[in-house]
């Protein structure tokens, strides 16, 4: 029976990135906006998130032939294509994977809370983040950003994208921790409160593994499905002595 589903799916968030390390100084310093020069699609790998990119290569490349992945799609910001890059290079996986960007899977937009952190927000627009409080994180949409709902929205045509195009093949995605949690509710058919409760546990580790095994693909009348097989999986990292970092991104209003 031709397969329904791709045979795994991954999806990992990129390293640490120069974004990563801004935020938490601005945090630590009480300022309202974090010191990043550049646009968010084009803040690149801290040093160390090159390094945890290159650990996770060679998981990757260290994984049996017919387990590695034969497609990657990331998301067209600089920290994950570079995450990427460094993970096929360093795996030694790059001429057998096909990678492909996909607009889709970019990290989720701010509209003009970008770049402020919570006191900045709380300061600079009180009656946002009193309407935040109220709606919640879900479905609150900031002027000129998203909600988690519209990025679930992009993420389910990437979805059945990858189901006609890559039924049967290993798939890679590398983005965002918003991605990671929105890829989950949409796969794992969650609702509201059970991908927030997960959300609140803590942020995603950067560059560690979600994974999904298809199952019901078969001469049964089953309807095909995912099997979670990874949470956040960091032993690519630990087991090279990699430090891990679980910082939010920059751009990323901390929850309530």
């Amino acid at each position: 029976m031709t397969p329904k589903l791709p045979q795994t799916l991954w999806v990992v968030r990129h390293g640490q990135s120069a974004g990563n390390v801004a935020r938490d100084a601005a945090e630590a310093s009480g300022l309202h906006v974090i010191d990043i020069a550049t646009r968010d699609i084009d803040v690149p790998l801290s040093d160390l998130g090159r390094r945890q990119s290159q650990s996770l290569g060679h998981w990757f490349g260290n994984l049996p032939l017919p387990e590695r992945p034969q497609v990657l799609l990331c998301s067209p910001y600089v920290r994950a294509q570079e995450t990427a890059n460094l993970l096929l290079d360093s795996g030694g996986i790059r001429q057998a994977v096909k990678l492909r960007l996909d607009e889709r899977l970019r990290e989720k937009e701010f509209g003009i809370l970008d770049r402020l952190t919570h006191l900045g927000i709380t300061e600079k627009y009180p009656e946002l983040s009193e309407q935040r409080g109220h709606v919640g994180k879900f479905y609150f949409r900031p002027p000129g950003g998203e909600s988690w709902c519209d990025v679930i929205l992009r993420l389910r045509s990437l979805l059945e994208m990858t189901t006609r195009e890559y039924a049967g093949q290993r798939v890679l995605v590398v983005a965002h921790q918003v991605i990671v949690n929105c890829m989950r509710y949409l796969v794992e058919q969650m609702d509201e409160a059970a991908i927030l409760s997960i959300d609140r546990l803590g942020d995603i580790p950067n560059c560690s593994v979600t994974s999904y095994r298809a199952l019901g693909d078969d001469d049964s009348n089953d309807e095909p499905r995912f099997r979670l097989d990874l949470v956040n999986f960091m032993a690519p990292l630990l087991d090279e002595g990699t430090p891990v970092t679980t910082e939010p991104d920059a751009s990323v209003v901390p929850s309530p």
